[in-house]
């Protein structure tokens, strides 16, 4: 085990004495449901959009590509939100930080569904995306500092299940109910369900002391180490290949499957319950042996990403690989939990930031993608593309092993 690991365990150690741990299982799972619920909040109103577009197009006058604005607006708030609330909130405790961000969230999606025009939604949506990576930072950070030390991944894994199951029935209901009624109405209940987030943490979690010495500037401390980039490195690189894939998902299904576009929703179905399953074994194995886990994730990623690309003609094969797509998804608690070993006393910005670097692979995903479509190679190129990225994130990983390694050897040498 290296000196920062250590480090990490005293500091968790801390934070669970701080918010007085309860001792009763119940106890801890109302917490991890509450913070459950927010995260599948969160889910539903960041991938309910993308259905709802044209309906919003209509509405405000404009084309659907411009209305995709919206997403990056969001998307960008996510990116730039994390690092700088982590750092300004350093001083808050959890709970306090965790209600902030969950009404800001709220109040946010609220204000989006009464928005007169398609510029101040757009700015909305920015800010509505600030307190994202926030939150499951530091929600992140609660559910493993209550479980056991070999039992933290599968704790993170509970929370972030509502992000994956937002994306089998949250996502679908509210783009529903958002399509035959209006798409405020879809904003309108993720802000509901933000609302209730914070009713649910001011019950359920303790309020918990800010541990001694936290300050903005030992938060940008995490940036001064070499394991912090490499592990953001591997989820915005490595995790890209699951968005390339995904956001061209109804198009290979139509156009190159030759499936009916009632097939879609089921695409849809197959890759949320993917994700569902890929999130719960991949925080189980993480407990078991982290760091082979993610290199396992991200070498299974390749190898399933470019079958999709050579099986995408056949429904059956297409359907088989969009669930095993969709499974790659157990790399994200598994990094949550590598970074809380590297970033000592930093732990928040840490934490937060994985979640910037998450929306930077939907970005970068999306984009080579779209750019291998445009070159003429198809909606199935995603695939080769999405293995690419697989196993760059692979290399970026032997790079901060072989980095973790050398340090090692000169702390053991300098003992």
């Amino acid at each position: 085990m290296s000196n920062l690991a250590v480090v990490d365990e005293s500091s968790s150690a801390e934070f669970a004495e701080a918010v007085e741990a309860p001792r009763s299982r119940l106890a801890v799972a109302l917490i991890e449901l509450a913070l459950a619920v927010g995260s599948f909040g969160i889910g539903t109103g960041e991938f309910a959009i993308m259905g709802l577009l044209p309906n919003m197009a209509k509405e405000f006058g404009i084309t659907e590509p411009q209305a995709g604005y919206a997403i990056s607006a969001y998307a960008l708030g996510v990116v730039v939100g994390a690092p700088i609330i982590a750092v300004l909130a350093a001083k808050l405790s959890r709970q306090t930080l965790l209600l902030m961000l969950m009404a800001i969230f709220a109040v946010g999606n609220v204000v989006s569904a009464l928005t007169p025009d398609f510029e101040s939604f757009v700015l909305v949506r920015f800010l509505t995306g600030l307190p994202h990576g926030a939150y499951f930072g530091v929600a992140s950070l609660v559910a493993a500092s209550l479980a056991p030390p070999n039992k933290r991944t599968q704790a993170v894994a509970r929370v972030m299940l509502g992000l994956t199951v937002a994306t089998l029935i949250g996502t679908p209901v509210v783009t529903f109910f958002g399509q035959i009624m209006s798409w405020r109405i879809a904003f309108g209940a993720v802000g509901l369900m933000g609302a209730l987030t914070v009713l649910l943490i001011w019950i359920f979690l303790p309020k918990d002391k800010v541990q001694e010495g936290a300050s903005p500037m030992r938060e940008l401390g995490a940036f001064k180490r070499k394991q912090v980039w490499f592990t953001l490195a591997i989820g915005a690189v490595g995790f890209g290949g699951l968005f390339s894939v995904f956001s061209y998902i109804a198009s290979t299904a139509t156009q190159v499957a030759q499936m009916p576009d009632s097939a879609v929703p089921v695409m849809m179905a197959l890759f949320g319950s993917g994700m569902i399953v890929g999130n719960l074994i991949g925080g189980w194995l993480a407990d078991k042996a982290l760091m082979p886990m993610i290199a396992g994730t991200l070498i299974g990623s390749a190898v399933v990403m470019t079958l999709f690309w050579l099986t995408a003609e056949n429904p059956y094969a297409l359907s088989i690989c969009v669930f095993l797509v969709g499974t790659s998804v157990a790399i994200g608690p598994a990094l949550q939990t590598r970074l809380m070993d590297v970033a000592a006393d930093a732990q928040t910005l840490a934490a937060a930031s994985n979640h910037s670097a998450f929306n930077i692979a939907n970005a970068l995903g999306a984009w080579l993608g779209g750019l291998a479509i445009s070159a003429g190679y198809g909606f199935a190129a995603t695939g080769w593309v999405g293995a690419i990225l697989a196993v760059a994130g692979l290399v970026v990983l032997g790079f901060s092993i072989a980095s973790d390694r050398r340090t090692q050897r000169v702390c053991a040498a300098a003992a």
